[in-house]
């Protein structure tokens, strides 16, 4: 088998092209995580791989002076973890000749595999951290190639479904009769406001809180009230699902009106849906009247949650064999 890497700054994701193993490890690279040990890890599956392709998105990790020293810093990772041949991914395929043309690339790998695959449609996969919103036309990605064009075309929203500060999304929230801004601080995040309301298990709770506390429903109530500058006891358990209400209702306003954007602009009428957030964006495609082809009915949800990499891996054993 081939094996695909998606090495990001919050997780490195991993998937064999035969679709029987896929993995996502939280692994903060700004912290100094150990990549090397899980990429050695990973050469040692059983079978082992024969090639690796690899997409990058991991450069912007605030460890790296600048896109450049990221990339050449992974790059060197992969190679010394790996004694099969390696494929690294640009914004143009494998044939790129400038380091640059690897930064942020996994969109690409995702959308140029699906184009094969499926066709016409915007891709968008929610991640814990990201969005992307992948216009395809005529089997091949339309978007921007650098993540700043792409942020400022609505291709790319920095919003993702757990490490997205609670303050990002909703500037003010209704509590006992008031409208309360929220603080501009790290106190909470949407994981804390989709595990207090049950909508992801504690294991689903893949990121580090914001306090570095515990992972269950009364420590993420408490990080919740504290974006209000509150204890838990001042505004109840009903002030803290009321925060994150409406922060689950907002992120969701946030995700429909970029997917009507591209939709829009591209004459777009089916999604393919794709990421830990796939239930969320097919929600949203229902409330915007477009069909919605969760990638999980195709290939499996553990796919789905790893698509770059599972797709990168494709790639790479049709250009390669």
């Amino acid at each position: 088998m081939i094996l695909g890497l998606d090495i990001g700054g919050a997780n490195t994701k991993a998937a064999s092209s035969d679709g029987l193993f896929a993995e996502s490890v939280y692994l903060p690279l700004w912290k100094g995580a150990p990549l090397d040990e899980l990429l050695c890890r990973l050469g040692e599956l059983d079978p082992g791989p024969r090639a690796v392709a690899v997409v990058i998105t991991g450069e912007l990790a605030d460890c790296f002076s600048c896109k450049l020293e990221g990339l050449e810093s992974l790059m060197a990772s992969v190679k010394r973890s790996f004694c099969a041949p390696i494929y690294f991914w640009g914004t143009g395929g494998f044939g790129w000749t400038d380091p640059l043309e690897l930064a942020g690339a996994n969109w690409s790998a995702s959308a140029a595999f699906l184009g094969r695959e499926i066709g016409d449609c915007l891709f968008v996969d929610m991640g814990s951290t990201t969005t992307d919103l992948i216009p395809i036309s005529s089997g091949r990605p339309i978007a921007a190639v650098t993540d700043f064009l792409r942020l400022a075309k609505g291709e790319l929203v920095y919003m993702g479904l757990l490490r997205t500060r609670l303050d990002a999304i909703l500037p003010a929230a209704r509590i006992m009769g008031r409208d309360v801004p929220l603080a501009p601080e790290f106190f909470a995040i949407m994981a804390d406001a989709r595990l207090a309301l049950g909508s992801i298990s504690e294991e689903a709770y893949s990121c580090d809180t914001a306090d570095g506390a515990r992972k269950d429903r009364e420590a993420a109530m408490r990080r919740l009230a504290r974006s209000v500058c509150a204890d838990l006891g001042e505004i109840g358990e009903a002030g803290a699902l009321a925060i994150a209400e409406q922060a689950c209702r907002r992120q969701k306003k946030i995700l429909v009106d970029a997917i009507a954007r591209q939709a829009k602009e591209h004459g777009i009428e089916r999604l393919a849906a794709a990421g830990i957030g796939e239930e969320l964006i097919a929600e949203a495609a229902s409330f915007l009247g477009l069909e919605c082809l969760p990638l999980s009915e195709i290939y499996g949800t553990r796919i789905s949650d790893v698509f770059p990499a599972y797709a990168v891996a494709r790639l790479a054993e049709i250009e390669f064999g």
